[in-house]
């Protein structure tokens, strides 16, 4: 078993005043609202500070997890024996580059990053606002919403590999797909995004805004913990229809339910637990394939 001791006093050498805390529920740190405790969870409130923590875990090495503000994962019921490096508070901050271009910190929530360029008059992340989650985890898997993805608009990624280094990617670089970045192959962590838009009225951009988050109220799940999207969207057609048709909608394993007013869904009822949310899945999955042959893949990241 890994020395998490030697480990917290390496980092209290080296920065003595972080956060770390022992036995954390990942359960406090996710929207699902699941999961067993981390062994270790760090909370660094700077870039040096996430560095340096990445430094010491390849002296000790450890390879840590990263979490942002945990709205796409799903936590395993018993835990990890692992440390978590948690973000959602860690990088902050935006800039008005120039007419067209802003950057914004990863830790910044996406409705945050939106609000900030519909102030500026800049259009093309009205799709964001409402995403639940930060621009890190945005970035990471190339998030989107109402017929916008983050490729559509980031140009420039800054991202930290193991050895605690910032490298600038380029949008080519990060090799966007659907819902996909190379990140998720080479790893690294995102610490900011730049971002290219379009000059358009205030005004304009906000009853745009406006009107997604009025259909997104209207239509998902608002009131109950979720991981968003259960489902990526299938090659042909789509994950909550086919679910819908299969007669899947209210399905529940255990406290794990496909959503009533969303069937592309999966939601916490008061209760769930990580397997309960893997057997639905997993359930769901098979009855549509039986019925249709398509093969839906989870958008939750399961730890």
């Amino acid at each position: 078993m890994t020395d998490f001791a030697a480990f917290q006093q390496k980092i209290a050498d080296l920065l003595p005043h972080i956060e770390l805390r022992f036995q954390e529920l990942l359960s406090k740190h996710t929207s699902f609202r699941i999961g067993g405790a981390a062994s270790v969870m760090a909370f660094p409130n700077s870039a040096q500070q996430l560095s340096d923590i990445l430094k010491v875990c390849r002296q000790l090495d450890i390879t840590p997890v990263i979490l942002g503000a945990g709205t796409n994962v799903l936590a395993p019921d018993e835990g990890l024996d692992r440390l978590v490096i948690c973000l959602k508070d860690c990088l902050d901050g935006m800039e008005h580059l120039d007419a067209t271009h802003i950057r914004v910190a990863a830790g910044v929530t996406m409705t945050r990053a939106a609000i900030f360029a519909a102030n500026l008059g800049l259009s093309g992340l009205e799709f964001a606002h409402g995403i639940p989650g930060t621009v890190g985890g945005g970035v990471y898997m190339n998030a989107g919403a109402y017929g916008g993805e983050i490729c559509q608009v980031c140009c420039e990624v800054e991202v930290m590999d193991e050895a605690g280094d910032i490298t600038v990617y380029s949008a080519e670089k990060m090799q966007f797909s659907y819902r996909h970045s190379i990140l998720e192959e080479s790893g690294g962590i995102v610490i900011s995004a730049t971002f290219r838009l379009v000059p358009k009225e205030e005004a304009e951009i906000k009853a745009t805004m406006k009107e997604l988050m009025a259909k997104r109220s209207a239509s998902q799940p608002l009131d109950l913990p979720s991981a968003g999207s259960a489902f990526k969207r299938p090659a042909t057609g789509y994950a909550a229809a086919m679910i819908d048709q299969t007669g899947l909608r209210g399905f529940r394993v255990g406290d794990a339910a496909i959503s009533t007013k969303h069937a592309g869904f999966a939601v916490n009822l008061g209760n769930a637990t990580a397997k309960d949310v893997r057997t639905l899945l997993k359930q769901v999955a098979d009855r549509v394939y039986e019925k249709f042959e398509v093969q839906l893949e989870p958008e939750i990241r399961i730890w």
